[in-house]
């Protein structure tokens, strides 16, 4: 039985990502029993990102949330 090759350590340098983020366009609604499209709606505003919650489409159950981390420049007013 031959051992497979040695894998060689992926670089990331250089390369731009495949995907940054993933968006659902559909998830199990436990109350509705089936898979459903979803609508996201923005929960939180934060220094780090946004916080959005996925709903079903059709009995508006909450089915999970994303924070959408970016960078931003905050500055106090005082």
């Amino acid at each position: 039985m031959r051992k497979p090759p040695p894998r060689r350590p992926r670089s990331t340098e250089g390369k731009p990502a495949a995907y940054e983020q993933f968006e659902a366009s559909s998830l199990f609604c436990p109350r509705c029993r089936q898979a459903v499209p979803v609508r996201k709606r923005l929960l939180l505003v934060l220094p780090d990102g946004d916080k959005y919650e996925y709903l079903c489409s059709f009995c508006s159950f909450s089915l999970g949330t994303k924070m959408e981390f970016e960078e931003r420049n905050i500055q106090l007013i005082g």
